[in-house]
């Protein structure tokens, strides 16, 4: 039985009185594919911020592997979790490489040098992701899916347990949306790394996720086997409007199919 590796316990956060996650509770477990949906602005990105501890001053509480996410240090938690936000800055002024080498820092000592462990594990991560072939060009020449496929070689350097994403495949052509979903199925095949994944493609969601959690308004209205989401009353109650769909012509999953605008 899969270890528990995340828990939520009726986790609010507010900004200016204004609710943005209200009572959010849910477990998580060790090698598990959660996929978080839901319409703008009902919390996704907030949640995972509250988990990475990017924001603070939360109601509720936060475990990660049995520990309050409180009682981590900065560079201990890093070694259990990373944070993959929605796309890497383009000014960013180092090379690919370099990028992916600082990811190494919760390994570290303050004042060591880097080992040729690191740089061994570095050039892995960088071969697994496909992003070898830049490791010299500097990320502001690379295009937005290079630069999110850096962002994820960075978290396999970090050798962290959970990976949380936020809208990985964003402003990126079919091609490298593949690419990117690819690649987190293999990391999480290779090393049985822990996936969170926000997005707006719920085709995506059910297609590759074990479990999905919608939010709407800062609550869970969803949360259940992927498969289960593509109901056409529970979409209606998460987004307000109907759906149609079809079969997947290859697993025979239901997708969603594209609305016909008259």
């Amino acid at each position: 039985m899969n270890q528990t590796v995340i828990e939520i316990e009726d986790l609010s956060f507010a900004i200016s009185a204004k609710k943005i996650l209200e009572n959010i509770s849910f477990a998580v477990s060790s090698g598990q594919r959660l996929y978080i949906v839901g319409p703008n602005g009902a919390g996704k990105t907030t949640l995972l911020r509250c988990i990475s501890r990017i924001l603070t001053g939360f109601g509720g509480a936060i475990t990660i592997k049995g520990k309050k996410l409180r009682d981590y240090s900065q560079k201990n938690l890093a070694k259990i979790l990373t944070y993959v936000p929605q796309s890497l800055g383009a000014d960013i002024p180092f090379t690919a490489g370099q990028f992916v080498l600082m990811a190494r820092y919760p390994h570290l000592s303050p004042f060591s040098v880097v080992k040729p462990d690191d740089e061994e594990i570095v050039r892995g991560a960088m071969e697994m992701t496909g992003t070898d072939c830049f490791a010299e060009r500097i990320i502001s020449t690379l295009s937005g899916g290079e630069r999110q496929q850096v962002s994820i070689a960075a978290a396999v350097a970090q050798q962290a347990e959970i990976f949380l994403l936020d809208e990985p495949a964003t402003y990126l052509d079919y091609a490298h949306q593949r690419d990117i979903q690819t690649l987190l199925a293999k990391i999480n095949k290779t090393f049985g790394t822990t996936i969170v994944c926000v997005t707006h493609d719920l085709n995506s969601a059910v297609l590759n996720a074990d479990s999905i959690i919608a939010l709407k308004q800062g609550r869970i209205v969803f949360d259940g086997p992927a498969a289960e989401i593509m109901d056409e009353r529970t979409l209606e109650e998460i987004y307000g409007k109907r759906f149609d769909f079809a079969c997947h012509p290859l697993t025979g999953q239901k997708i969603i199919v594209p609305d016909v605008i008259e």
